[in-house]
C-alpha cells in the first residue's frame, strides 16, 4: 500500500509510544489518573508549559477542545472562532451542543484570526439580545497549516486581555508549530488561558493534554472532564503515551520531522506546471490547486483529502513516519498525473 498523504492521523503509533504503553500494561495501578504515570507526565507538562493551573489528560481533540472552552465560557457566552476552526467544521457542532454556546465565526485568510477580525465580532457587547463574546478560540498550528508567529498570538493575546475576552489555544498540532517557529512550549502557552496540546498526530496512540495556565480557570477541570466523558479509567495508559513524547524531546523531533517532509513535498511541486501551493507551508500540511482531472486520476493510487472541491483545492499531510521516499513517489504520481513529465 502507497503511503497515504490524506492525515497525519492516518499514520501509527510511533514504536516508542507502544513500547511505554506495553511497559505500563504491568501489575495494578490505582484507576482514574491516580497513578504515577499520570502524576509523572503531568508534572512534566506543567513544566514545559510553565502553566499553574494544572493539566488533564483526555481521549481526543473534540474533547480537549469542549472541555478547553468549557472551563473559559459563562452560560451566556459565545466563542469568537475563524471559519475554518475545527469547532466550526468538522465536531459536528459539540461546542453548540455540549456546552450550548453559539460560535461568532469570521472569514480569516490563511486561517489566522487578528484583532481587527475579532473586533469585528464586538458589536453586539451589552445588549441583552446577543449572546455575548466571551472566548476567542485560536488554532496553533491552523487548519490550513499556517503558524502564528509569537509576536501575532502577542497581538492577540494583549487585544483580548484589554477587551476582557479569554483565550482559547486549539493546540491538536502545537508540536508542529514549535518545530516551524524554534520555540518552547512555554512561549507558545503564554498566550492562552487554556490550550490543549497534541499527542494523537504526534505519533501517540490516541491522547491530548488540556493545558490550564491559571489555578483559578482550573477549579472546575476534573469535574468538567468527567461529565465531558472523558476521564480515562486507565489513566496510565493515556500518560505512558505522553511520558514517551516528552522523553528526549520526541514530541518535537516528530513534528519537525514531519514538517520537514511537508517542505520537501512544496519544494518538489515549486515550478511544476498545474499545480499551485496555494498557503504558506508552515507545518506538516500542503494545500495545492489542480485540475479536477489530476486530482481524480491521482487518487486512484493515493489518499488524501479534497479540501475544497469547488476551487479544486486539495490537503496533502505528512507525518512522523512519513520518508523521503514517500514525498519522492509521491511527488512522481504528481508529476505523472498533471503531464509534467513521463510516467
Amino acid at each position: 500500500m502507497t503511503k497515504s498523504f490524506g492525515s497525519d492521523n492516518h499514520s501509527g503509533t510511533h514504536p516508542a509510544v507502544m513500547r511505554a504503553v506495553m511497559d505500563a500494561n504491568t501489575d495494578d495501578a490505582v484507576a482514574y489518573g491516580a497513578d504515577p504515570w499520570t502524576e509523572r507526565a503531568t508534572a512534566e507538562l506543567r513544566r514545559l508549559s510553565a502553566a499553574e493551573g494544572g493539566v488533564y489528560l483526555v481521549l481526543n481533540g473534540s474533547g480537549a477542545n469542549v472541555l478547553g472552552l468549557g472551563l473559559l465560557l459563562g452560560r451566556h457566552e459565545a466563542v469568537i472562532c475563524a471559519e475554518s476552526a475545527h469547532i466550526n467544521t468538522d465536531e459536528c457542532g459539540a461546542a453548540e451542543r455540549i456546552l450550548g454556546t453559539k460560535l461568532l465565526t469570521v472569514p480569516a485568510p490563511g486561517g489566522k484570526l487578528t484583532p481587527e477580525l475579532i473586533a469585528g465580532r464586538l458589536s453586539g457587547r451589552g445588549d441583552e439580545h446577543f449572546a455575548q463574546p466571551g472566548v476567542v478560540a485560536i488554532t496553533q498550528s491552523t487548519e490550513v497549516g499556517t503558524c502564528y508567529s509569537l509576536a501575532e498570538l502577542r497581538k492577540v493575546h494583549d487585544f483580548c486581555a484589554d477587551n476582557g475576552l479569554r483565550v482559547f489555544m486549539d493546540g491538536a498540532r502545537l508540536a508542529n508549530a514549535a518545530a516551524h517557529l524554534g520555540c518552547t512550549l512555554a512561549e507558545l502557552a503564554e498566550h492562552a488561558d487554556v490550550l490543549s496540546f497534541g499527542g494523537t498526530k504526534n505519533g501517540a496512540m490516541g491522547v491530548e493534554a488540556v493545558i490550564v495556565m491559571r489555578p483559578a480557570d482550573a477549579a472546575n477541570a476534573r469535574f468538567l472532564r468527567k461529565q465531558h466523558m472523558q476521564l480515562s479509567s486507565k489513566m496510565r495508559f493515556l500518560a505512558a503515551q505522553f511520558l514517551a513524547l516528552l522523553d528526549g524531546d520526541l514530541w518535537l523531533r516528530n513534528a519537525g520531522h514531519a514538517n520537514a517532509m511537508a517542505a520537501r513535498l512544496a519544494a518538489g511541486l515549486a515550478g511544476m506546471p498545474g499545480v499551485e501551493v496555494v498557503y504558506p507551508v508552515e507545518s506538516d500540511a500542503v494545500f495545492a490547486r489542480l485540475d479536477p482531472r489530476h486530482v481524480a486520476q491521482l487518487r486512484r493510487e493515493w489518499t488524501f483529502h479534497v479540501w475544497d472541491e469547488a476551487t479544486s483545492v486539495v490537503r496533502w499531510m505528512t507525518a512522523f513516519d512519513t520518508r523521503e521516499s514517500d514525498v519522492d513517489d509521491f511527488l512522481a504520481g504528481i508529476a505523472a498525473a498533471t503531464g509534467a513529465r513521463p510516467a
